[in-house]
Parts: C-alpha cells; sequence; structure tokens
C-alpha cells in the first residue's frame, strides 16, 4: 500500500442540491448516503453532470452505490497508476498525505479484517473493540513487548484513523456495542483505497510488515 495517500475529510451534510451544493460538499470531503440521503439522492442524479464538471479541475468522481459512498480523486493519481502522462500536467488540488508506518500497517489490518468479515455474510457493519484491534496488532510485535506501551500508542494510531476517515468512533450506549468498551465501525470506504489488487497480496505484505517491525523498522507517528 501506497504510504502517500490522498484522503478527503468526512462530511456531515449540505443544505440544498443543486449541482454547485453536491460538487461543493464532494471538494470538502466524503458524501455518505448513511449520512444524508437527499444529498446523496441528487448526487446520484446528478453524477454525469458532476462527472464533466470536475474533469476540468483533473478530478474525477468516485461512487460506490452499493457501499454508498461517493469523494473525488486527483486524475494525477489515475495517470501515476495507468502511466498516461495527459493527466499528470495539472497540479494536485487533493493533497496527498503521508502516512506513519504502524498506521499504514494498521490500515492493511483492517482491511483485511473488513475482507474476512464480508466473506462471512450477515451484518453490513464491522465494529470492532480496541482490544480486538490491539490482538491484529499483537501478532506484528516482538515477544514481551510492553503491553501498557502499545494501547498508548494505537490510541494516537487509531485517532489518526478517524481523522482519515476510515474509522468511526462509537459513542458508549449507542446500541452497537458494549457501552463499557471502547468500540469503532470500519467505515467501508477503506474498500476504496486498499483495492482487490493489493488485498490478494496481502499475506506477502503483512510478512514484510512484520519483518520491518521485529527489526526496528517502524516509526511512530
Amino acid at each position: 500500500m501506497d504510504e502517500n495517500i490522498e484522503i478527503p475529510l468526512p462530511l456531515t451534510g449540505a443544505a440544498t442540491h443543486d449541482l454547485s451544493a453536491v460538487v461543493i460538499p464532494l471538494l470538502r470531503g466524503v458524501i455518505y448516503r448513511e449520512v444524508d440521503s437527499g444529498l446523496w439522492s441528487s448526487l446520484y442524479n446528478l453524477q454525469a453532470r458532476v462527472r464533466d464538471y470536475v474533469s476540468v479541475l483533473g478530478l474525477e468522481l468516485v461512487l460506490d452505490d452499493a457501499e454508498g459512498y461517493a469523494f473525488l480523486r486527483s486524475r494525477t493519481r489515475l495517470a501515476e497508476e495507468t502511466e498516461d502522462p495527459s493527466a499528470a500536467k495539472l497540479p494536485r488540488l487533493i493533497v496527498r498525505r503521508p502516512l506513519s508506518f504502524p498506521v499504514s500497517l494498521l490500515l492493511a489490518l483492517l482491511r483485511k479484517k473488513l475482507a474476512e468479515f464480508d466473506a462471512g455474510g450477515g451484518d453490513t457493519r464491522l465494529v470492532l473493540s480496541r482490544d480486538q484491534i490491539v490482538e491484529l496488532m499483537r501478532v506484528f510485535l516482538p515477544e514481551h513487548s510492553n503491553e501498557a506501551k502499545l494501547v498508548d500508542q494505537l490510541e494516537s494510531y487509531l485517532a489518526k484513523i478517524v481523522e482519515l476517515g476510515f474509522l468511526r468512533r462509537l459513542k458508549p450506549g449507542s446500541g452497537a456495542h458494549d457501552g463499557q468498551v471502547a468500540a469503532f465501525e470500519v467505515r467501508r470506504i477503506l474498500k476504496a483505497f486498499v483495492d482487490a489488487q493489493w488485498l490478494s497480496d496481502l499475506d506477502a505484505r503483512l510478512a514484510g510488515y512484520r519483518l520491518q517491525l521485529l527489526t526496528g523498522g517502524a516509526a511512530d507517528e
């Protein structure tokens, strides 16, 4: 996974739903169907016009109706992926954000967990407690690691991933989990940034991550 990743911030809603009021929220961040169904409906109906509009800015609309999210990404990124030089002449409107090694590793582990969860069918929401996330990380750490230090560091990594929009911290008493235990929902937009091709090589990548951690290659954020 590229440890520089361009991620718009999550959005809470919009008031009117003409073309401008759809494009402006997209420029600000991610649109979720579950957050604002009216805005989502307008975006869905206007998506052809939105695609034309944002293409002038060197952007592409990514809309996943099955998962219920939409965002903009740079055509510069597409040019890098496809080796198409025609899209690489515009400056970036959406910046790339550097990720520390532990955050990148945790994103990979969450993406793998989401794939396993989807393969099992059932509920569409993957909710993990903090303790479960600690267990995901534990296998990549040297034996006799300091447990308290791991939990403290994990809190900073989780905060970063919540800020990026890939996790949602659940409020105590929300009914989605035991209110006495810190828990997080894995946002399905993570699938758009860690794709199926990357996931197919995940075991080899995770082995490389573990080796890097064991040899002291991890950098704290």
